[in-house]
């Protein structure tokens, strides 16, 4: 039984998750604030966090920071207005998900359950892929750059992994949105951009690896 972390402090909305996510088989352990969602995260290490972006003491921002300083479990964020996923996406906090209120439970609990499909399908892939300089290891959610591992999110791996199985094939964004679960979502294509652009400037002097197919959509170059 998967545990999942909801992290939100209208009592209502967390009962109302807790009541979904319950009668669909999942185990559920409850946080208001900031700070005891990060007490939970660390005692109960749960399969996946669903997480406000505004809370008391820390902000969701800040706990999706310190996850993901040591984790890649998956993220949820929940926010109130739909332009603030821009924002998150551009600060590159590497959730897995966004979802806007008023939401409707049962679209959380789907996403939820797409959400953990792709990470053990993540977790399943074998072997070592290598593109000129660059190596990605799916499994351990890893990426060498020139033998130095960078500080990657688990939609990043993901993202390079698709682009190196073929280095020179040009993926549309379509392919590359599908492989982070967006078409689930209806997420726009400005997703795969914004996960590319933080790409590129991890990749620093090598930010021409990624290159953009004019219409098209992307490709790893090592010409």
């Amino acid at each position: 039984m998967s545990t999942i972390l909801i992290v939100e402090d209208e009592a209502r909305l967390a009962d109302i998750l807790d009541g979904y996510l319950r009668r669909e088989g999942f185990h559920t352990e409850r946080a208001a604030t900031g700070r005891r969602a990060l007490e939970l995260w660390r005692a109960a290490r749960p399969a996946l966090i669903l997480l406000d972006l505004m809370l008391p003491e820390l902000d969701g921002l800040e706990v999706a920071r310190r996850v993901r300083a040591e984790s890649n479990v998956p993220i949820i964020m929940l926010t109130a207005r739909d332009e603030e996923i821009d924002r998150l996406l551009g600060l590159g906090i590497g959730a897995d998900d966004y979802v806007v209120k008023p939401y409707s439970p049962r679209e959380v609990v789907a996403r939820v359950k797409a959400v953990l499909r792709r990470a053990g399908a993540a977790t399943d892939v074998s072997g070592t892929l290598h593109a000129g300089p660059l190596t990605v290891d799916p499994a351990a959610f890893r990426v060498n750059l020139h033998g130095t591992d960078l500080d990657v999110t688990a939609a990043e791996v993901r993202l390079l992994a698709l682009l190196a199985r073929e280095a020179g094939v040009v993926r549309s964004r379509a392919e590359l949105l599908a492989a982070l679960g967006g078409l689930e979502r209806g997420t726009d294509e400005r997703t795969v951009d914004a996960h590319v652009k933080n790409l590129r400037r991890k990749f620093g002097a090598d930010a021409g690896l990624l290159d953009t197919v004019r219409g098209v959509g992307y490709r790893l170059w090592l010409a």
